[in-house]
């Protein structure tokens, strides 16, 4: 179960980068409402991550934690922000995504 509590961590790190990036290009109310949605993504990605880590190795839910962000991060970016997707770009985020189910297949 604190596996699942993890990714959701992953991907509410995802949601405060996003909304970071979205804030950004916004301005007034608008910029706002991204910077909230920040703080809500941030806070409730912390929140899961501490609570994965009772029972979860710490430096491996850190570096799920961390990659399942930076693959989706980067995934955001290309989709919504316009950013690069060549192949060196696409081949290191695979190695990402090899390491992270790599950690969690070593690890209990």
């Amino acid at each position: 179960m604190n596996w699942i509590i993890l990714i959701i961590a992953g991907l509410f790190e995802v949601g405060f980068a996003t909304c970071l990036g979205k804030a950004k290009l916004s301005t007034g109310l608008t910029a706002t409402y991204w910077y909230t949605g920040f703080a809500v993504c941030l806070t409730i990605s912390m929140l899961l991550l501490i609570k994965a880590t009772q029972t979860l190795p710490i430096g491996t839910a850190y570096a799920v934690w961390t990659g399942i962000g930076a693959v989706g991060t980067v995934l955001m970016g290309i989709i919504f922000f316009k950013e690069p997707a060549d192949f060196w770009r696409l081949f290191f985020i695979t190695t990402l995504i090899a390491s992270i189910v790599g950690l969690k297949a070593v690890s209990s």
